[in-house]
C-alpha cells in the first residue's frame, strides 16, 4: 500500500524438526525462558497433527510421562508399623514386670522399671476395685476412689518433690501408687465373699495396707535414689492405703 509504514517482524524464538517430522521444539517467552513441544506427528487418517505443548521449561513430553509413572518411594511398608498397643503405650510385658514387682515388696527392683509411666495398669485397678465394691453394696465407691485418689496423688507429688533432690513426674506418682492398690483390690474381691468387720478382716487389712505401703515406698525409694528414707515414704503411703481400707471394710 502506498505511503504506508513498513513493518518488521522480528523472529523471538527457533524451532528444529528433523526431516522425518518427528522432534522437540523450542520457542522463547518474554522472561527468556525456553519451552519445549514436541513435534512428533501421527499419520494416522483423520488425525489432527498438533505439536504436544509442554508444561516446564526444556522439558520433553517423554521425561514428563516418566515422572509421572514414577510414584512415591516414601511410604513405609505395612509390616514396619509398630503394633496398635505399643502405639497407645499399652506394654503388657512392662505391666506384668511391675505388677510382680508389687506382690513381691521384699523383692530387688530394677531401677529403671518406672522409664515408662504407663497408665494403663493403674486404670484397670481402679475400676475392678470399684467393681468390687459395688459387688459389696458400696455404691458411692467409684466417686470416692476417684476423688480420694486424685487428692491423694497430687499431696504425695507435693512431699516426694520435697524430699527428693531430683524431683519426680505426676504420672510417675499416679502409676506408682495405682499399681500399688491391686492388694487393696484383692482386699475388695474378698470383702464380697465375706465380712471383714471381724478381728480376722482388722488383721487382713493391717496386712494390706503395710503391703500397699511398703511396695509404693519401696519403687519411690528405688525411682528417685532415696537412700535410707523408705519409712518416711511409707508413712504418708499409709495413710492414703488406710483410707481405700477404711471403704474396703465400711
Amino acid at each position: 500500500m502506498a505511503g504506508s509504514q513498513q513493518i518488521d517482524f522480528f523472529d523471538s524464538g527457533y524451532s528444529y524438526s528433523p526431516q522425518d517430522g518427528s522432534g522437540v521444539g523450542y520457542t522463547q517467552d518474554q522472561g527468556g525462558e525456553f519451552y519445549g513441544y514436541d513435534q512428533t506427528y501421527n499419520s494416522a487418517p483423520g488425525y489432527n497433527n498438533q505439536p504436544n505443548i509442554m508444561m516446564g521449561p526444556q522439558q520433553s513430553n517423554y521425561g514428563f510421562n516418566e515422572q509421572m509413572k514414577q510414584g512415591p518411594t516414601d511410604y513405609a511398608s505395612f509390616e514396619d508399623e509398630p503394633p496398635l498397643l505399643e502405639e497407645l503405650g499399652i506394654n503388657f510385658e512392662h505391666i506384668t514386670q511391675k505388677t510382680m514387682s508389687v506382690l513381691h515388696p521384699f523383692q530387688q527392683t530394677d531401677p529403671n522399671i518406672m522409664d515408662d509411666t504407663d497408665l494403663a495398669g493403674p486404670f484397670v485397678f481402679c475400676i475392678a476395685f470399684g467393681a468390687f465394691l459395688l459387688l459389696s453394696g458400696k455404691v458411692h465407691g467409684f466417686g470416692y476412689i476417684y476423688g480420694l485418689g486424685v487428692l491423694g496423688c497430687l499431696s504425695m507429688y507435693a512431699v516426694l518433690n520435697l524430699m527428693s533432690m531430683t524431683g519426680v513426674s505426676l504420672s510417675c506418682v499416679v502409676s506408682v501408687l495405682g499399681y500399688c492398690l491391686l492388694p487393696m483390690v484383692m482386699l475388695s474381691g474378698l470383702s464380697v465373699l465375706l465380712t471383714l468387720q471381724g478381728s480376722i478382716g482388722t488383721v487382713l487389712t493391717t496386712i494390706v495396707i503395710l503391703w500397699c505401703s511398703w511396695s509404693a515406698s519401696k519403687l519411690f525409694v528405688t525411682v528417685l535414689a532415696m537412700d535410707s528414707q523408705q519409712l518416711l515414704v511409707a508413712y504418708p503411703c499409709a495413710l492414703l492405703y488406710g483410707i481405700f481400707a477404711l471403704l474396703t471394710v465400711f
